[in-house]
């Protein structure tokens, strides 16, 4: 870390690092002036100010002295080599450590710090959450390498514009999340729909801890054994595979050969789809019922998941291909075998 780059980010005095960390400041004043773990920028009163990745640090050297780590050892590591050794001790066989994680690649370090605090255990107390990769800013993302784990990538930016939108989208294409969450300051409403029809979820900020920890447990499966049993691999409900129109193509097949299941499917997925959104969008609008409609948008989300995996099952068998291009009443392999 340089003063450079903390006098760029927000900068924060002891007391609040130790609120932050639950770190008390004599613990803190030891850590830097013993063991130099962190380099405070001075301001010209003599005061010492911590940047975003020092709280950040702060907490891991925290969890990782608890768990028997020493604080010599362990002082002068960086994010990525503390966040290396947190992993690989969270990896070790305890009846907590054998459940899948759901694992987050954050764009942002104050808010992979939020992601990490105490607010988020409480509410997502039937998922591990695993910040697996961490960057300062779009731009750092774009080049940085990531690693093969992360489920689901976390944005903040101050506003969204036409270049933003792009870089996410190449950011995507690079990693198979199964979902994009996109936090904004300022943005036109055009640009906030665009990147939702592409199948983001957008929220403006500032949006407080509890309400970001609702909008995370709505897109996971509530049921994480059943989900697995049914054939839906990890805790995180994939976005959508069809399109409405794919749906209603899908629906629409008439040949004296097929049952009636590809119809009941494909139209139960999109009455699934289209609650899903309404309740994403109550979860968005009424911040007191914010649980209830996570909860909601998590069961539905991981129905229709659970759908599509039935409906390729049911293409697979009778021949109809579900590709967005395929031709409207597409002949299923019985029909052209007649």
């Amino acid at each position: 870390m340089t003063n450079t780059q903390d006098v760029q980010s927000p900068l924060y005095r002891i007391g609040a690092v130790s609120l932050a960390t639950d770190v008390p400041v004599s613990t803190l004043r030891i850590w830097q002036t013993r063991y130099g773990a962190f380099s405070p920028v001075k301001t010209e009163g003599n005061q010492r100010l911590f940047a975003e990745h020092d709280v950040i640090k702060a907490r891991l050297l925290k969890q990782l002295s608890g768990a028997g780590h020493g604080i010599g050892n362990i002082a002068r590591l960086d994010l990525g080599q503390l966040r290396q050794l947190f992993h690989r001790d969270q990896e070790a066989p305890t009846p907590q450590a054998l459940a899948q994680p759901v694992c987050l690649a954050v764009v942002g370090l104050g808010l992979a710090n939020r992601i990490e605090s105490r607010p988020f255990d409480a509410v997502l107390s039937q998922h591990r959450i695993q910040v697996t990769d961490v960057f300062d800013d779009l731009a750092a993302a774009r080049h940085a390498p990531l690693s093969d784990k992360p489920q689901v990538l976390l944005i903040k930016v101050n506003s969204l514009q036409d270049s933003v939108f792009e870089s996410i989208q190449a950011l995507m294409q690079r990693q198979p999340f199964a979902q994009t969450i996109v936090l904004y300051h300022f943005a036109p409403d055009k640009m906030v729909q665009t990147m939702k029809r592409a199948g983001l979820t957008v929220r403006r900020d500032p949006i407080s801890d509890s309400e970001l920890a609702e909008l995370l447990q709505s897109i996971l499966f509530v049921d994480r054994d059943r989900a697995q049993a049914y054939g839906h691999q990890g805790a995180v409900i994939a976005g959508r595979k069809y399109s409405d129109d794919t749906l209603r193509r899908v629906a629409g097949i008439s040949t004296n050969v097929l049952c009636e299941c590809p119809k009941h499917v494909a139209e139960l997925i999109a009455q699934l789809a289209s609650f899903e959104a309404y309740s994403h969008e109550c979860l968005n609008k009424n911040t007191e019922d914010a649980h209830l409609h996570s909860y909601l948008r998590a069961i539905s989300g991981s129905a229709r998941s659970l759908f599509e995996n039935a409906l390729e099952k049911i293409a697979q068998h009778e021949g109809i291909d579900l590709r967005e291009s395929a031709p409207l009443n597409a002949p299923s392999q019985h029909d052209r075998g007649r």
